[in-house]
């Protein structure tokens, strides 16, 4: 659907084998019904809460179009160069996003006054059909807008964070990254009886937050730039000028040819092989790296995943579940009985003054359990982690950078490294 400000008009656009029509309405086959536009009064089109291109508008390259997109983000909006890029990215990624079944999130995290809302304003506006959830008073109409216009969610997650809204964000947040798993809602029926809806979630989400989630597999789909570590640039403007929205809808007009060159193209998901990549962020990542043809832009966003990699591994290893599995280190390596109240008392001795209760024997049995799925067996009395655990041990050592198994440090040196070559 394309929308014309200055005429006021909407309309379908067709593109079949390179042939680009304009029509009113669409006839479907088998007289399964008409599809006809929005109309151009449409509350949500007339206030800019969804965005439109207007028509197909043609490029030079899709090279020249990345840059075209990542100057503009650079012009309007201060984010680090990777984050830039990364971004850039996710612009081309969201037109052709439907061929795909998984895809990952852009997220800015700050405090109010670091740019959050400007990152959105600027990257949302030329993302596919964006829609700017920015003030709005319930979260209702969102489950209903995401369903019609299967577009792109630009959300400031702070507007919800003192409210009951906030669980209904996160439902949307962690049905929307996956095909096949709608949001579940029962409206009204005027025979007063309740009728069971699916809406439709699934799509491109940039979100602006103070912090983190609570939820950490949500936290693991985000790609995030932390925000206000330094000074704007001089040369972002403070406000921001009547050309920022023409601007944007070129930009949108090049896109929308940008999806109907490139969305029946095959788009098969890259394996990546990486061993200081996490299994998380290769599948985040994926999506983008399906979109991207230039070898040398492959390589460097697997440098930019091995960096969030890194950083995934640092704040795991400050977590409670870390904690314990120092403590289990520290006995395993001296090759001592895995025995919970043994672990117990390693944990008190390394980490015991950080909470408010006693590492007692019963709370890390119950911490192994909940946390790391380790099941202690009960021997002459004595509960014990078994012999036949020592695989899963080694693997979680692994994930959380423990011991021999993983210096994150070095990692992230690593990274570094290849990032300033």
């Amino acid at each position: 659907m394309v929308f014309r400000r200055d005429t006021r008009v909407t309309g379908f656009v067709t593109y079949r084998s390179g042939d680009i029509d304009e029509v009113s309405a669409i006839e479907l086959p088998n007289g399964a019904g008409r599809l006809v536009p929005f109309s151009p009064r449409n509350n949500l089109l007339a206030h800019d809460v969804v965005l439109l291109p207007s028509a197909p508008r043609s490029y030079t390259s899709e090279d020249a179009l990345l840059d075209e997109v990542r100057a503009f983000i650079h012009r309007y909006a201060d984010v680090s160069s990777s984050f830039e890029e990364i971004a850039a990215y996710y612009v081309l990624f969201s037109w052709i996003y439907d061929v795909f079944r998984e895809l990952p999130y852009l997220r800015v995290r700050g405090d109010y006054g670091s740019g959050k809302s400007r990152v959105l304003q600027t990257i949302g506006s030329l993302c596919y059909k964006p829609i700017f959830s920015s003030g709005a008073s319930t979260v209702s109409p969102l489950f209903r807008i995401l369903d019609a216009f299967r577009g792109s969610l630009i959300l400031d997650e702070s507007d919800f964070r003192f409210s009951d809204e906030r669980a209904e964000i996160v439902k949307i947040l962690n049905n929307g990254n996956g095909t096949g798993f709608p949001v579940l809602r029962s409206e009204a029926m005027p025979n007063k009886e309740y009728n069971p809806r699916a809406f439709h979630v699934f799509g491109p989400k940039i979100i602006a937050s103070r912090g983190l989630f609570t939820d950490r597999a949500l936290e693991s789909r985000c790609i995030t730039e932390e925000m206000g570590r330094q000074f704007p640039r001089a040369d972002i403007p403070l406000n921001l000028p009547t050309s920022f929205a023409q601007e944007a809808q070129e930009l949108r007009d090049k896109l929308l040819m940008f999806r109907f060159l490139n969305r029946d193209k095959p788009h098969d998901l890259p394996t990546i092989r990486d061993a200081t990549i996490e299994p998380r962020i290769a599948q985040i990542f994926a999506p983008l790296l399906a979109t991207i043809e230039s070898t040398a832009a492959r390589e460097r966003m697997l440098v930019l995943a091995r960096r969030y990699s890194a950083v995934l591994a640092a704040d795991r290893s400050m977590t409670i579940e870390a904690q314990l599995l120092e403590s289990i280190h520290a006995l395993w390596t001296a090759a001592r009985p895995l025995i919970v109240k043994d672990i117990a008392e390693s944990f008190a001795e390394k980490f015991g003054n950080e909470y408010r209760r006693p590492a007692t024997p019963r709370w890390i049995g119950a911490l192994l359990r909940s946390r790391l799925s380790l099941v202690p067996a009960k021997t002459h009395g004595i509960f014990t982690l078994p012999a036949s655990d020592e695989w899963k041990l080694k693997l979680l050592f692994e994930k959380y950078r423990v011991g021999d198994f993983g210096d994150v440090g070095d990692v992230a040196a690593n990274v570094d490294t290849q990032m300033r070559a």
